[in-house]
């Protein structure tokens, strides 16, 4: 049972509008490029995954997809969490191409790939992380210490990879190509098969992960050292980003095309949401969008269908949910 959809990554929303938002010159811009590129790949090999995820029992198995979780001033993002009576797992999804080293003795992950060799963060060290965390949850929480295992999935069928090193073979069972997924669970369900948690324990677990569950707004920010000065502001023209909007005749003007919009302030909304907070005043709306007139500013936040809170200077707006 799916009891938390797959959505587009959060984090990957907030690449996204960094990207937009940050001058080419800027010198994290590449990293953060880059990062955007291998969480998009991520992202298409989890869901590939769904056809596996589908063979799973569903009264057996509570589903619980992109997970953000506090670890103090950290954020521990779980792909996947699978949950039964008998354990639970953590599962860390893979899509790179060409061939994967798991260097057991360096703890590192090396792809080779037309050519270039390029060094990546060990997901077992991330599995082990994970591994920790849930267990601890469950402590404090007081729930039975059911047995909490991890693996990382290798998503694209063209790739190959190897286990080396000295401790190649307490690594091997914890990787796995993606067609080979479900033997895995059948191995770990021959493993595991005293049921621990009791369904009201299950739903009450389930509950408390999905209430956890927090939107990690400065995470990336703090990572890469972005500071709010960094970031460009202003309505983007929606035919082209390079261009900015002015307002003109109740709408937003992109001078460069010669085009006009009633919503392109939107998408800059959007974007202040995803990057300086969950609200916004009329004056932080103003800045940021380049308007003069605290009227245009009120009326158009008041047409976004946005929650209001305060009164006179104190107002300021928010959206419902996040992403918005």
């Amino acid at each position: 049972m799916i009891i938390k959809e797959r959505t587009k990554p959060f984090v990957m929303l907030i690449l996204e509008a960094l990207v937009r938002r940050l001058p080419l010159s800027h010198q994290k811009y590449q990293l953060i490029w880059e990062e955007l590129g291998r969480r998009q790949a991520g992202y298409q090999g989890e869901k590939s995954l769904d056809y596996y995820y589908r063979e799973l029992p569903n009264e057996k198995y509570m589903i619980l997809h992109d997970l953000n979780l506090q670890d103090g001033d950290y954020n521990c993002q779980i792909d996947t969490l699978l949950l039964t009576s008998e354990f639970a797992l953590a599962i860390d999804v893979k899509h790179f191409a060409g061939k994967l080293i798991f260097d057991t003795e360096n703890e590192q992950l090396i792809q080779i790939h037309n050519g270039k060799e390029k060094g990546f963060p060990y997901p077992i060290a991330q599995g082990e992380r994970h591994q920790k965390y849930i267990k601890k949850l469950l402590a404090k929480h007081h729930f039975p210490p059911v047995p909490v295992e991890y693996l990382v999935v290798i998503s694209n069928g063209y790739a190959s990879y190897v286990v080396t090193g000295n401790k190649a073979y307490k690594v091997k069972p914890r990787v796995c190509k993606a067609d080979v997924f479900l033997n895995k669970m059948e191995l770990l369900e021959k493993q595991y098969s005293n049921p621990l948690l009791t369904a009201k324990d299950l739903r009450k677990l389930c509950r408390l992960l999905v209430k956890m569950n927090t939107v990690p707004t400065s995470y990336i920010l703090k990572k890469y050292g972005i500071q709010r000065p960094d970031l460009l502001t202003g309505v983007h023209c929606p035919t082209n980003s390079n261009h900015f909007l002015i307002r003109k005749n109740q709408n937003w003007y992109c001078p460069s095309c010669d085009t006009f919009s009633k919503d392109a302030h939107l998408d800059a909304l959007k974007d202040y949401f995803l990057l300086f907070g969950s609200t916004i005043t009329n004056q932080q709306f103003r800045e940021f969008a380049h308007l003069k007139s605290h009227d245009t500013a009120k009326r158009l936040l008041q047409s976004c269908n946005l929650q209001c809170f305060g009164k006179n200077r104190y107002r300021y707006y928010a959206p419902k949910n996040l992403p918005w």
